[in-house]
């Protein structure tokens, strides 16, 4: 059975995959950052990928969204019928019309716009009007405008951001800024959300208010979640499964119990006493 053939059987048979990454490779000159990867999200599963600094992990975002090429391997993306999409040279604009959302390890709102205005940015992919519709200000653009502000508005009740719908997003804190910038991603209707180091930064209580939004996100809007993240508290409370990556490859994947007692994840991420 070829790879097609199977990823389709196991659609039928099994979960209902979201994203999945097949033989995934990306050379930087002679570097080879990314090695022979393999990634399956199923729907509605929370997945982590873990590593340390320079595993490769932001290069694997990057290469399913569309920033990057990938060298080799093939990449695909389920819509919610179960259409099978080929992600692979498509623009990262068009990808994230597709069901994929993304943030950044480092926040980049729109320091100077409000907060509101910063959500309704997101739904530029979901809006219809073109330059006539804003000339004239017809009908059908009124009610596209309007139907953007109170989708907008929705997202910063789900984040708990509404209260500050009209603060310059440079004024909120940093769990905040956070905050705002997943609501961002999700103002574009993803199926499949990618959270890059969303806890760096943030305090204790912070990240425990996070990690509470992203179960609350996983089940409110069906959301299947794959996360970059270095604290390992959250890595384990949170996922459903983890995959560990070394110099841009895989050398573990699992259950958080099974990734939790691999030696070699304990020696190389986890470390080996209490402490690490």
């Amino acid at each position: 059975m070829n790879n097609l053939a199977k990823h389709d059987a196991q659609t039928t048979a099994g979960p209902r995959q979201v994203l999945v990454v097949e033989g995934l490779s990306r050379d930087f000159g002679g570097l080879r950052a990314l090695n022979d990867l393999d990634v399956t999200i199923n729907e509605g599963e929370i997945v982590a990928l873990i590593g340390p600094n320079g595993a490769g992990k932001t290069t694997f975002f990057n290469c399913v969204t569309g920033i990057y090429t990938p060298t080799e391997g093939q990449i695909f993306l389920y819509d919610a019928n179960g259409k099978k999409q080929l992600l692979n040279g498509k623009k990262p604009h068009i990808i994230t019309s597709m069901g994929m959302a993304r943030t950044f390890q480092n926040i980049r709102l729109f320091g100077d716009m409000t907060v509101l205005e910063n959500v309704m940015i997101g739904r530029h992919c979901r809006t219809h009007a073109g330059i006539w519709g804003a000339l004239t200000r017809n009908a059908r653009t009124r009610r596209e405008e309007q139907d953007t502000i109170d989708r907008s508005y929705a997202l910063l009740e789900t984040v708990n951001l509404a209260h500050l719908w009209n603060e310059s997003a440079r004024n909120l804190s940093y769990g905040a800024q956070r905050r705002l910038e997943i609501a961002r991603a999700l103002a574009t209707e993803p199926r499949m959300l990618l959270l890059d180091e969303p806890a760096a930064g943030m305090n204790p209580h912070e990240t425990q208010e996070l990690e509470a939004l992203v179960r609350d996100l996983r089940s409110r809007l069906k959301l299947s979640i794959l996360l970059i993240e270095h604290d390992m508290g959250m890595v384990m409370s949170l996922s459903d499964r983890i995959y560990v990556m070394e110099y841009g490859s895989r050398i573990a994947y699992g259950t958080p119990e099974e990734v939790r007692s691999n030696p070699r994840v304990i020696q190389a991420y986890l470390g080996e006493s209490d402490d690490a």
